[in-house]
């Protein structure tokens, strides 16, 4: 059993996206989410996009958290009573309603990541000196209480996947695939058009000297070990 595992695991790694392919598809994509914003302060809009999933996911940091947290963590680890989050339940969809009536471009983004490829990115955390700052005492605990936080997901996305405001899941224990889905899938959302300046732009001339010359202050410069 251990070693299917093992095997699967390796397969899936294997046929995830190499990195020049990811870096040639990112780059095209980052073209388009630079009209994107000049698109939207021409027109006047507001967009709101949240990023939630579980600990581990990969989730695009937008604002540091939304009103989702009561529907996850807070429920979950017990900062909230189950009253609590159940009202919070209750009346979110209210809340996204009058957003969405007011104007408001409001899309929901959940990251899915399976038990094995968290496992392995905790881990990586735990093990990698450049990564340890990113794993605090509540992903630990949050780790431990994978099925607790698949009820708490259930029940949010049956009471706040609404017509008006619809989940919309990313697969994501491959990061690179899931970016380019997520970026590609954003922007299709949006119904976006190019009103990027169409002029080439070319850099001016420097004004002369005028005198000036290298001041002699004795600057004090890094050491150049490299």
């Amino acid at each position: 059993m251990a070693a299917g595992k093992a095997t699967a695991r390796e397969e899936a790694r294997s046929a995830r996206l190499k990195r020049k392919e990811y870096e040639r598809e990112v780059a095209k994509l980052h073209v388009e989410l630079v009209k994107l914003p000049e698109w939207v302060k021409g027109e006047g809009l507001k967009i709101c996009v949240v990023f939630e999933g579980r600990d581990g996911a990969g989730k695009i940091v937008i604002f540091d958290r939304s009103w989702y947290n009561r529907a996850g963590v807070e429920r979950v680890m017990g900062f909230c009573t189950e009253e609590q989050a159940r009202r919070f339940l209750r009346i979110v969809p209210a809340f996204e309603k009058a957003m969405v009536d007011s104007g408001i471009v409001l899309i929901k983004y959940w990251l899915e990541v399976s038990e094995d490829e968290q496992t392995r990115r905790l881990q990586d955390r735990i093990d990698d000196g450049r990564k340890v700052w990113k794993l605090s005492p509540m992903d630990l605990l949050s780790y431990s209480r994978w099925y607790d936080y698949s009820r708490a997901r259930d029940e949010m996305f049956a009471a706040t996947d609404t017509r008006f405001a619809p989940w919309w899941v990313v697969r994501s224990d491959d990061k690179r695939r899931a970016r380019l889905n997520l970026i590609r899938h954003l922007l299709s959302q949006l119904q976006y058009k190019d009103v990027t300046r169409r002029e080439k732009v070319k850099l001016p001339k420097r004004q002369k000297r005028g005198g000036y010359r290298e001041s002699n202050h004795p600057f004090k410069f890094v050491p150049e070990r490299y």
